[in-house]
């Protein structure tokens, strides 16, 4: 088949573009046979393009050329018309298609390619497509009219954010993908150097101590769209490169930097699929959050708080309640209004879910008309029982599911739980967005060998108050002046005013257990910079992925991602990642050591 180049035609509309006013009009269009139909001396071909559809039309009485070609046309080709808009007859009006109204009378036809068997249906949406294979042939899959939607809307969401920033004042600068090996809680990917044997960059986990060194340049507001890159398991919402809105500020309080984040949300949700967020957004401490919700990205869209039952458990004859609190744990309890019809099976269901995160098991009790079912209600007096239902807000028909434990082991069960709970309830409604900041976060975390580990990271500045007496302060009892923006439950991003005062620095490198020697291969650029009039300064950054996924309503972010890869951290239409010459190797001299097997 002789394929036609496009010669001197020139697209003149989008297949979206023309109405019933454009009637005579004579016109170009160029795009992809969404479908075909021959009904008999006339075919009908709906042609595609990323905008929509347009009907057009081939028939001996417009050109008999133009028909008799259109006979081999088969879905997917690629196509230019050159044709006149005509009105459709009332009859034939389709009130779903946005140019239903107007059809083209083809006259001339250029066929600029053919196409293949396809392995799935592009222009069926409902065809259901395995991801193995949306995967494998992803130029097909981000051609179907649903993938092209949230691409271009993840194009309108980058071009918001930046005139947003760029609205207020901001630069926006490039920070280096080839860098220096730091930790910041994730793996690095490694990239080894040709010039520099031996020795390897590293690509970021995030620009974090670029930005900074750009506070102390003097761009006072800076910001970015950036890759990122973190060699670390995947799951629905991670991948090993991922995209961040990275901001960084001067001569700024969290105040004012929450105030300046809020802007940009409310514009992006608004202008992007029309959801007012709340201006200011709902802030809460962190200690607050893991107090009710065990969680530090609550979801709000629900209740089931976290009730604790601590004193009223350490007395009490359940010794699994008492001796956890003996033990220096604590007791709290969910109440599930009407979770009293809720199957065994269901409840055994609950135990092994909260066992995922290392809860031994778990109590439940059933509020009747005469009182409390459960195997563990004889363990406690009426006088406990009634305490236990004041303080969960029990009523007849309720269910209360009980946790005891280590605190840590408590608040991520049942805060877990919550959400299990929240799904199978059918608790969360559709299209409903709970925004909250969670402020206040501990600076450190405490490890299992005794130590300490940056909560955010290492360049968190103590808040005010902890500040002043910090070195003599139990490292955990520190607060930090960081903060992260959770919406539904998930944390969007966060940020910290930093450190910029090179003696803070050291001191929390010193906390972290980081020698001298350590400290200062690691950031002594870093330390170097802080001695030269580094101002004060905080920032934030956004999973831009995470937000995009929120936007478009779905559950994995490979949706709303180009080229995503797997969770085996692959690519499956490049087959990435893939041998390499062992000249390359060698130029860059390394061996590759193969595995016992």
């Amino acid at each position: 088949m002789k394929l036609d180049q496009l010669g001197h035609w020139q697209r003149t509309h989008k297949c979206i573009d023309l109405r019933s006013s454009d009637e005579g009009t004579e016109v170009i269009l160029m795009g992809w046979v969404n479908n075909r139909r021959d009904h008999g001396g006339v075919i009908f071909i709906d042609l595609r393009d990323y905008t929509g559809l347009t009907q057009i039309v081939f028939g001996p009485q417009h050109d008999q050329k133009a028909f008799d070609t259109s006979e081999s046309v088969r879905s997917e080709y690629v196509l230019a018309v050159r044709g006149v808009v005509a009105r459709r007859s009332k009859e034939t009006i389709n009130s779903k298609m946005d140019t239903g109204e107007i059809e083209i009378h083809v006259k001339e036809l250029k066929i600029l390619n053919t196409c293949k068997v396809l392995p799935f249906q592009i222009s069926d949406e409902n065809v259901e497509i395995s991801e193995k294979n949306r995967l494998k042939y992803r130029t097909l899959d981000l051609r179907r009219p649903a993938m092209q939607k949230t691409m271009m809307l993840r194009s309108r969401a980058g071009q918001i954010i930046r005139n947003y920033f760029y609205e207020n004042d901001f630069f926006e600068i490039e920070t280096p993908f080839l860098t220096k090996s730091t930790p910041e809680g994730a793996r690095d990917y490694l990239v080894p150097s040709r010039v520099s044997a031996g020795k390897f960059y590293a690509l970021p986990q995030s620009p974090q101590l670029f930005k900074q060194m750009l506070m102390v340049s003097g761009y006072d507001r800076y910001f970015q769209i950036v890759k990122c890159f973190r060699d670390e398991d995947l799951r629905g919402n991670r991948q090993p490169e991922f995209t961040q809105i990275d901001l960084e500020l001067s001569f700024i309080d969290q105040d004012q930097i929450l105030s300046l984040v809020e802007g940009m949300v409310v514009k992006l949700f608004k202008e992007t699929i029309g959801v007012d967020v709340p201006n200011p957004i709902p802030r809460m401490e962190y200690d607050y959050a893991m107090e009710y919700y065990g969680s530090d990205a609550p979801d709000l869209r629900y209740g089931l708080k976290l009730v604790n039952l601590t004193e009223i458990a350490k007395t009490c004859g359940f010794k699994v309640f008492a001796g956890a609190v003996k033990q220096g744990g604590i007791v709290k309890a969910i109440r599930v209004p009407e979770g009293a019809t809720l199957s065994r099976k269901v409840l055994d269901d609950f135990t092994e879910f909260v066992k995922i995160y290392k809860a031994k098991g778990m109590a439940w009790v059933k509020v009747n008309e005469d009182g409390w079912q459960s195997p563990i209600t004889k363990f406690f007096t009426e006088e406990e029982i009634q305490s236990i239902n004041e303080a969960t807000g029990a009523q007849v028909g309720d269910l209360i599911l009980f946790g005891a434990d280590q605190a840590k082991i408590v608040h991520d069960a049942l805060g877990h739980l919550r959400k299990e709970i929240a799904k199978k309830q059918g608790l969360i409604k559709d299209g409903d967005f709970q925004f909250t900041w969670v402020t206040d976060f501990p600076l450190f975390e405490a490890t299992d060998d005794g130590g300490f580990t940056s909560s955010h990271h290492p360049f968190t500045m103590p808040n005010e108050a902890d500040l002043l007496e910090w070195k003599d302060k139990d490292p955990s009892k520190i607060k930090s002046v960081a903060f992260d923006l959770v919406l539904n439950g998930v944390e969007l991003g966060g940020g910290s005013i930093r450190i910029h005062r090179q003696d803070i620095q050291k001191e929390i490198f010193n906390l972290l257990k980081l020698s001298e020697e350590e400290t200062q291969e690691k950031f002594g650029f870093l330390l170097d910079a802080l001695e030269f009039g580094a101002p004060p300064h905080g920032g934030l950054a956004f999973g831009f992925d995470r937000i995009m996924m929120f936007l478009t309503n779905t559950e994995s972010i490979r949706d709303v991602i180009a080229f995503p890869k797997t969770q085996q951290a692959s690519c499956l239409l490049t087959e990435a990642p893939s041998d390499v010459d062992v000249t390359q190797l060698r130029d860059l001299r390394l061996a590759i050591r193969k595995t016992q097997a």
